[in-house]
């Protein structure tokens, strides 16, 4: 029998989606990876993160925005590492929307989150002609490109997850202190805890935290099983400990140039290491007095022990798999911006009212800084900020993030209660919008909770894990045996 015209179309039609399908289908886990230079190249520019100006004239070591890319014939994503204190919302956004008009990825499904080194130049930009604007395109092209080169570089591979204690170099750098050693704040009244409260036993009492002590990686590697990528993330702040003025990635660069070595891979291969759940953590021994350092050797010293860490995670990796599924979730979610009451912008304007240089010494440390902020909250017309967070599945590993400095009590409640065998979690991803502290830790006071360091309402990390959790469990559905017992 003659099959008709339109017929004979269809049915050839159907065959070639069939074929497409089944050879995508069969086609297994492909990557790609690629690290852009963005090391800015016009001076002088600001190294954000203090409260005093911090002009940069010279570069130590290069900064980079570096991508991993996974297709599994369904769903393709990225994931971009980038050496910044935290990339400005708005050019993250640009950012993705330019990267998917080159690639195809949609834009929620690509996380850029910074690394927090403190010696990194702002992203807001500036006037034209100015080496801030001239930064702020640099980093913009730099993101695009590390997204377009590691999706133009994918390749058959495999992935496994691991990971292995790195307590020693982890801290919770909020404490209570002994009675009557609390000074007061910026605010003229008394916290609970202090911030780096110093070395000195007669002072501090116990830390107000926990820390989270897992280096976790996700290894990639080509068809021939050569490392192509190490994606890792660690729940520690900055090193610092170099000049200031001085342009570096601290110890995030320093173990992305140790890793080839460690893994004995080629030129192409791409390790990144993104900040964990640290808005409360960093690198301070306080109940030991550490000897001086030279200017990066401390960096050096976190860098290579991260690395050791890493190498060891991968070795306890039982298999590298090419048959994982991948699934990317993104929820935009609305939180109330934190404003301050009637009597605490009347002491702010009391505060800011005082002129004379004796009276200004005899105020609390940074008071006239924070009572610009308690000001400026008070003035703020917007109610709400609407925030991304994202959660990725790779099998039966998970990663996902939030837009903050996120303090480590939360992350560590997400990978308790995560139905993943184990969990990443990314902080200043896709932003920055200050600190994140959960209800308690807001009811402790201390510089991660007041206004101007945080912007959110107290409730909002309990709102945010709620989401994170129900989308954790949404990329879990489709496999029974990934649930496990809470």
């Amino acid at each position: 029998m003659k099959i008709p015209l339109l017929s004979a179309s269809l049915v050839a039609l159907f065959v070639v989606v069939l074929c497409t399908g089944l050879a995508r289908e069969r086609s297994g886990l492909r990557a790609g990876a690629a690290a852009i230079d963005v090391t800015p190249e016009v001076f002088p520019l600001n190294l954000p993160g203090g409260f005093s100006a911090n002009l940069s004239d010279t570069v130590h070591d290069p900064l980079h925005a570096r991508a991993l890319v996974l297709d599994d014939g369904e769903t393709t994503l990225s994931m971009v590492v980038v050496d910044n204190l935290g990339v400005a919302p708005d050019l993250i956004v640009e950012a993705k929307q330019l990267a998917s008009e080159r690639t195809g990825i949609p834009v929620d499904r690509i996380l850029v989150s910074s690394t927090h080194t403190h010696s990194a130049p702002g992203s807001g930009g500036g006037p034209e002609g100015s080496p801030q604007a001239a930064y702020r395109e640099k980093l913009l092209g730099g993101i695009v490109e590390s997204i377009v080169q590691a999706h133009a570089s994918l390749r058959p591979a495999s992935v496994g997850a691991g990971g292995h204690p790195l307590p020693e170099e982890v801290f919770n750098r909020r404490w209570f202190l002994k009675e009557g050693k609390m000074p007061p704040n910026p605010f003229g009244g008394m916290d609970q805890v202090k911030m780096n409260p110093g070395t000195n036993p007669d002072t501090i009492d116990r830390p107000a935290g926990p820390t989270d002590p897992d280096f976790l990686v996700l290894s990639v590697q080509d068809a021939k099983r050569r490392p192509l990528a190490l994606y890792a993330s660690y729940a520690l702040h900055y090193v610092g400990g170099g000049p200031r003025g001085q342009v570096s990635a601290d110890y995030f660069g320093e173990f992305a140039r140790l890793m080839p070595s460690r893994l004995r891979a080629d030129e192409d291969f791409v390790a990144m290491l993104a900040n964990g759940a640290s808005g409360d953590i960093n690198n301070i021994p306080f109940t030991v007095t550490r000897p001086p350092r030279a200017p990066y050797e401390q960096i050096r010293v976190v860098a290579g022990k991260a690395a050791d860490a890493a190498w060891l995670a991968h070795r306890e990796i039982e298999q590298h798999r090419t048959d994982v599924p991948l699934g990317m979730l993104e929820r935009q979610v609305e939180l109330r911006y934190r404003r301050p009451s009637e009597e605490d912008v009347a002491a702010a304007r009391e505060v800011l009212a005082v002129k004379k240089e004796e009276e200004v010494e005899k105020l609390p440390r940074l008071a006239q800084h924070y009572a610009a902020r308690v000001v400026a909250a008070a003035n703020r017309e917007e109610e709400t900020l609407t925030v991304p967070v994202q959660a990725i599945r790779v099998g039966d590993l998970a990663i996902c993030g939030m837009p903050f400095e996120v303090l480590v009590e939360i992350g560590l409640e997400i990978r308790e209660k995560s139905p993943f065998a184990e969990t990443m979690f990314i902080g200043l991803a896709n932003g920055r919008h200050g600190y994140l502290p959960d209800p308690k830790q807001h009811e402790l006071g201390g510089y991660e909770t007041w206004i101007g360091t945080n912007s959110v309402a107290e409730d909002s990390s309990v709102i945010l894990t709620k989401h994170l959790l129900e989308m954790l469990d949404e990329l879990a559905s489709s496999d029974p045996a990934l649930a496990k017992v809470r």
